[in-house]
């Protein structure tokens, strides 16, 4: 095809600056096409080619990570992944940033954040029954984080509760670092039978693509390339580059293709996130090894005089491609209409895997899909590997506080306290299938028709990471299945999102190498793989940048939802143990930070096979119906445990720490390494007291220290010799943590 629309030029560093691509990849493309790109096609490249689509930094690293399983049905590569959950059904899932546009608008950067994932899990089939979350911001006390937290929770309420998906769970964390670069990442979780399940490749040269949904605007041009690129000063400029989402035709969209799902008309679809119609039509044809043929003249605007780059790149949100035979296109159109959702017939499935766009009779574009799709240069490591040095304190260390003094403050910390302000704003009972609501180690939603629940979880800790990457991103996974097990029900898979600074600085590289080895390491021995994910980078400004987060999202399976197990006490007069390690120290916990305001020392210590062994007793333990309830001790330690356990129940707690039958007075920094020490691999348990023996036999058998602390009841936490709070005093603390600040 002849070019007409503009003629060859060499791009200034400016332009090429405009859609993130270096000098050195622009010689790339030259030396690839043989040829120099006009404009349209600068602009396409760039955004296919740019981080946030082409995973140029990260693919390398990911092939590390296990993806096979025997429940896996679809691992990295499509829209989401998917596995097998018994009856004919699978679970799909992913999760996925949403940072650079939260942190210029916060409300429609985090709803389109939810919209996007949505998309993501039901182009493939499957109805979406749960959302979840987590967000990073600075300190709460300092407005701009306030006006951001508060902003991006509105969002994803404002667009999940529209739509008629429940967000059932999430996490939260706030530290200096976000200040700059918040952290916005949404998982979506969908059902759908085996035979249903969709996939986006394109095929049968001569069949039509179809542009369902909303009309395309200039809202979120350069979306893919400005998540690629690092936040400064002209930020607040590219603000356009935010979409402006619509939930309501969100839902009709999703209903209608939900319903055309297994439909033999339907040969792919792929719903349009970054980089728009060039990047959603590119891959749907890419991923069948044929090329396709785009006519922007038929695409519907809702603006006038919109260029064929503009339309191109354009990432307005409520779009879908779908593909179909040209004698079907009357018969699918009229299930959209039913909808009243608009279609367009915009383009040709090719037999040549070539990316043509032509506004009517000009050609715009001619580009090879090898070159578009896979031909970024994959970057290597920008040198050797950096060895963490770190000036370390040497002291032991203890609280300012009085034990007691100390627990209330760790409640009332924007990082521990109850999370209800939120979970309020979010309709987490929507579709009447959520059995433990969020706030607790994981929720769980009911299979309808069948007795099976999911277990669903989102964690991480960058305080690990930031001093240990490989150590913190394992310990992620283990606390995600830790929350899982938790419930009774068993880890099939995760789906994991990368939240890191720029690629391109040595340090960041190896950080985000070392965590990806992390997360093999903990998924290896755990048995868990990795079906889904994202990676966003350059989350950075020109004065800081984050630390390295590494989030997981995990899904288990309960076979049976009436027994899910709780973690608030739930009978007075239970017996109450420690499962797995006793002692810590305070590096590198939330009480350090909170107390002297610095992460120092190492991250836990984490033996992955004694984590293994943990999750085997509790999930026998819960199996055999031994345990009333059930909590995974993090961020806080043991008292925070306790704590939280009795604030979820609503009964208190006394316990006794002489554990090992030692003589007391213990030293002050022992009491408070065993009280808010964050060691790994452990669990709060209560049970009846008849099960006892049962209990202790269990524990033999996985090899495992089972440790009775004390007794659940009365409406004080009590630690003999160490502190006495009313259980009152505690949840005014816990309750109030978001509503203030610090």
């Amino acid at each position: 095809m002849t070019l007409t629309s503009d003629a060859p030029t060499v791009p200034s560093d400016a332009q090429l600056a405009e859609v993130a691509l270096t000098r050195d990849e622009f010689a790339s493309v030259v030396q690839q096409l043989h040829r120099q790109p006009n404009a349209v096609e600068l602009g396409i490249l760039g955004a296919l080619w740019s981080e946030h689509c082409s995973y140029k930094t990260s693919r390398p690293l990911l092939r590390a990570l296990p993806t096979a399983g025997p429940r896996v049905l679809q691992g990295p590569g499509e829209n989401a992944g998917a596995v097998d959950i018994g009856d004919g059904l699978a679970c799909v899932f992913k999760i996925e940033s949403h940072n650079h546009p939260s942190a210029i608008e916060p409300y429609q950067g985090a709803a389109t954040g939810v919209g996007g994932i949505l998309r993501d899990v039901f182009t493939m089939g499957a109805r979406p029954v749960a959302l979840l979350d987590s967000l990073r911001f600075g300190p709460l006390d300092e407005p701009r984080q306030r006006h951001l937290f508060e902003g991006v929770v509105a969002g994803i309420g404002g667009y999940g509760n529209c739509v008629g998906v429940p967000t059932v769970g999430g996490e939260l964390y706030f530290d200096s670092c976000y200040r700059d670069n918040c952290v916005v990442n949404a998982m979506c979780v969908g059902i759908v039978e085996h035979g249903k399940l969709m996939r986006a490749r394109a095929s049968g040269p001569g069949n039509a693509v179809l542009l369902v949904g909303a009309d395309t605007g200039r809202d979120g041009i350069h979306g893919a390339s400005f998540a690629s690129v690092r936040l400064d000063a002209t930020s607040e400029e590219r603000r356009p580059a935010v979409q402006v989402g619509n939930p309501f035709l969100e839902k009709c969209l999703m209903e209608a293709c939900l319903e055309l799902a297994g439909d033999p008309r339907i040969i792919a679809m792929q719903d349009l996130g970054a980089a728009g119609l060039c990047g959603s039509a590119a891959e749907l044809a890419h991923r069948g090894g044929v090329g396709v043929d785009i006519d922007v003249s038929c695409v519907s605007r809702r603006e006038r005089a919109m260029t064929p780059y503009e339309v191109m790149l354009s990432e307005s949100q409520e779009r879908m491609l779908v593909v179909v035979h040209p004698d079907d296109v009357r018969s699918v159109q009229e299930v959209f209409d039913r909808w009243d959702l608009h279609s367009d017939v915009i383009g040709t499935i090719l037999e040549r895997p070539e990316f043509v766009v032509r506004d009517g009779a000009t050609g715009v574009c001619a580009l090879p899909l090898a070159v578009l799709v896979d031909g970024a240069p994959e970057r290597s490591a920008p040198g050797p590997p950096v060895q963490r040095v770190m000036t370390l304190e040497r002291r032991v260390w203890q609280s300012p506080w009085p034990p007691g003094d100390t627990l209330i403050r760790l409640l009332a910390s924007p990082n521990i306290g109850s999370r209800k302000p939120i979970f309020r704003t979010y309709d987490h009972q929507v579709g009447g299938a959520t059995i433990v609501s969020p706030g607790t180690d994981a929720a769980v939603v009911r299979v309808h028709g069948t007795r099976r629940g999911l277990a669903l979880t989102t964690d991480g800790n960058a305080r690990y990471t930031a001093l240990s990457p490989r150590r913190g991103a394992a310990i992620a996974v283990c606390e995600a299945a830790r929350n899982v097990v938790a419930t009774g029900a068993v880890p099939i898979a995760l789906t994991n999102c990368l939240n890191f600074a720029n690629p391109e600085l040595n340090e960041v590289y190896w950080d985000l190498h070392e965590a990806i080895q992390g997360i093999a390491d903990a998924c290896t021995a755990l048995g868990i793989p990795v079906v889904s994910g994202n990676v966003s980078l350059y989350n950075e400004s020109e004065s800081a940048r984050i630390d390295p987060t590494v989030v997981i999202g995990m899904v288990g399976v309960l076979e049976d939802v009436e027994r899910a197990c709780s973690a608030g006490f739930a009978r007075r007069g239970d017996r109450i143990a420690i499962v797995g390690p006793v002692e810590g120290s305070l590096d590198a916990t939330e009480l350090q930070r909170l107390a002297f305001g610095i992460n120092q020392k190492m991250a836990p210590e984490l033996d992955l096979d004694l984590e293994r062994r943990v999750h085997g007793f509790v999930h026998d333990a819960i199996e055999a119906s031994l345990l009333h309830t059930a909590h995974d001790c993090a961020e806080g330690g043991l008292a925070v445990a306790l704590a939280e356990s009795s604030l979820w129940g609503g009964i208190g707690v006394r316990v006794d720490l002489d554990i090992a039958g030692e003589e007391r007075p213990w030293g002050r920094s022992r009491v408070d390494g065993i009280l808010f020490g964050e060691s790994q691999s452990r669990f709060l348990i209560s049970f009846a007291m008849e099960a006892s023996v049962q209990l202790r036999e269990l524990a033999d058998r996985h090899s495992l220290p089972l440790q009775e602390i004390g007794v659940v009841g009365g409406d004080r936490i009590v630690i003999d010799g160490a502190m006495d709070v009313a259980l009152a005093a505690a949840r005014r603390a816990y309750e109030g943590a978001l509503v203030g600040g610090e």
